[in-house]
């Protein structure tokens, strides 16, 4: 079948795995607008959160057949939340131990990414002792068929849970950073700091709160994935690395244009995955973010967080 067949299925494909780069991505960006640092381990709490809800849905899930109904939902519910509870967690920890001693010494630039690297690398190894080196399976949560048809592509159950879910939180954040005291706050420290703790603004608190925020869509998107893909020890890195690259698509920084840059990607993997072969979607992925690097640096929204909002 040629392209212009599949096209439509293709599309459907991409954008389930673009939403959960969207996800991932703010992470990269939420930090990357309060603090201006790129924060490496956020890929490592997604793994934790990703775990974390594989563990509570495997604890709560009844013995027999593949549940359904309202024991479905329930289940879903459960691990999204101890996804998202064991991400923040984890986030919280990685800003507490790796990043603020360095922010109170007023350390270089330069030793936030080693100690990022170092925390990333202690929680890999530590989640290959823990957890065992091999794919770990998230068990089936519900019957996966096909709900419905869109201009002939398939649109299964998984999709419309993975795709909703990361839809509804893409949208929650983007209500939280635009319309509430909080999102007033990231946006002002994302602006200039100095002149936010003038205006009263308790910049330390912002900053705990914006990496939590963000170890909770990573989390809860790590569940996702998992439930999708698998769960491993390393799972956080490829990607990581691709929601780092929807977030400088769309402009690093910019919630929208993570947002925007994480359907893209998704949708361009898709369709040269098909084109070529589904081998080079990791490729596809470096190539976007180096032609992005080169001819657009800023992405395709180019602001920084406390404009664009």
């Amino acid at each position: 079948m040629g392209f212009a067949d599949q096209f439509w299925q293709l599309t459907v494909d991409g954008l389930m795995v673009g939403s959960l780069y969207a996800v991932i991505a703010l992470g990269y960006t939420l930090v990357y607008g309060v603090l201006q640092l790129i924060n490496f381990a956020h890929s490592e709490v997604f793994m934790l959160g990703a775990f974390g809800g594989l563990f509570a849905a495997r604890g709560l899930l009844p013995g027999g057949s593949t549940p359904s109904g309202m024991i479905s939902v329930g289940l879903l519910a459960a691990g999204l939340a101890v996804g998202a509870a064991s991400g923040a967690a984890a986030a919280f920890t990685l800003e507490r131990v790796a990043y603020r001693p360095l922010r109170r010494r007023s350390a270089p630039r330069l030793a936030y990414l080693i100690s990022a690297i170092g925390a990333s690398l202690f929680a890999v190894n530590l989640a290959g002792k823990e957890f065992g080196r091999q794919n770990v399976p998230v068990p089936a949560l519900f019957t996966n068929g096909t709900v419905f048809h869109l201009f002939g592509a398939q649109v299964s159950t998984q999709t419309v849970v993975v795709f909703g879910a990361a839809v509804v939180m893409l949208v929650l954040l983007d209500r939280l950073v635009a319309t509430t005291r909080l999102g007033q706050g990231i946006r002002a420290v994302a602006q200039d700091a100095d002149t936010a703790v003038l205006m009263g603004v308790n910049v330390e608190r912002v900053i705990i709160l914006t990496f939590v925020i963000g170890g909770l869509l990573a989390g809860a998107g790590g569940f996702l994935y998992a439930m999708t893909f698998n769960a491993s020890y390393n799972m956080g890195f490829v990607p990581g690395v691709k929601a780092f690259t929807a977030a400088v698509l769309g402009g690093i920084g910019n919630v929208r244009g993570a947002m925007l840059g994480g359907i893209l990607l998704g949708l361009v993997e898709s369709y040269g995955g098909y084109v070529f072969q589904a081998s080079y979607k990791d490729v596809i992925a470096f190539l976007v973010l180096v032609g992005i690097l080169m001819v657009r640096p800023s992405g395709l929204l180019g602001a920084r967080l406390g404009r664009a909002a």
